[in-house]
């Protein structure tokens, strides 16, 4: 339906949408909500990886106006549509094309928030409701749905200033999958953090050096 009506709200806000990039979900607000609290210093860089239309972007933009933010993802299409709501919502992005965090390899940020693939990719539920008519590639992520949170765990720590946060959104059951892959990759205070049906969501941790 969302497609079909060529929009979605997302935070109290209105986006475009195409069958270039996901829909945008309630849940995700979360990481919205997690991401804003960590926005304590005062002009924090904020990266969005796998932007899609950019409504996480967009809205930190929008209520964080002291950060700088930037955003990140492979497909033009997708970052095509992420530019169109940006510029109707009068929100300033920096938009990168690109795999994950190699379109900023050397620069550091305060905050890295991601919407990732992760569901497994034989997944069932893959072929039913809405998943149906989005693009595969912004939802399934390997034989556990895990493969794009590795990578991001792996390279992210790079990319973050001392203290800086990582937050990932995530499927109901892979808190602790991902809660152990943020600790192997040198993260403290990792933390999930569950949404109003009570189910894991966002996961985070820290670099502390």
């Amino acid at each position: 339906m969302a497609y079909l009506l060529g929009e979605r709200e997302f935070y109290g806000r209105c986006f475009q949408v195409s069958p270039a990039v996901l829909i945008p979900r309630p849940e995700t607000e979360l990481l919205v909500e997690h991401a804003l609290s960590r926005l304590t210093a005062a002009n924090p860089r904020v990266l969005d990886l796998g932007t899609g239309s950019g409504a996480i972007a967009i809205t930190l933009a929008l209520e964080a106006s002291q950060a700088r933010v930037s955003a990140v993802d492979f497909s033009v299409a997708a970052l095509g549509v992420a530019r169109a709501n940006a510029e109707r919502l009068c929100a300033v992005v920096q938009w990168f094309e690109g795999s994950w965090l190699a379109p900023v390899a050397g620069e550091r940020f305060d905050v890295i928030v991601s919407n990732p693939p992760y569901i497994a990719s034989a997944d069932p539920h893959l072929a039913e409701g809405d998943v149906r008519f989005e693009p595969l590639s912004a939802l399934a992520a390997g034989p556990d749905g895990l493969d794009d949170i590795r990578a991001i765990c792996t390279v992210a720590p790079a990319c973050l200033q001392p203290g800086g946060w990582l937050m990932l959104e995530h499927g109901y059951d892979q808190g602790r999958a991902v809660r152990g892959l943020m600790a192997a990759a040198g993260f403290a205070d990792v933390k999930t953090v569950r949404d109003l049906a009570g189910l894991d969501r966002v996961t985070s941790g820290r670099i502390v050096a």
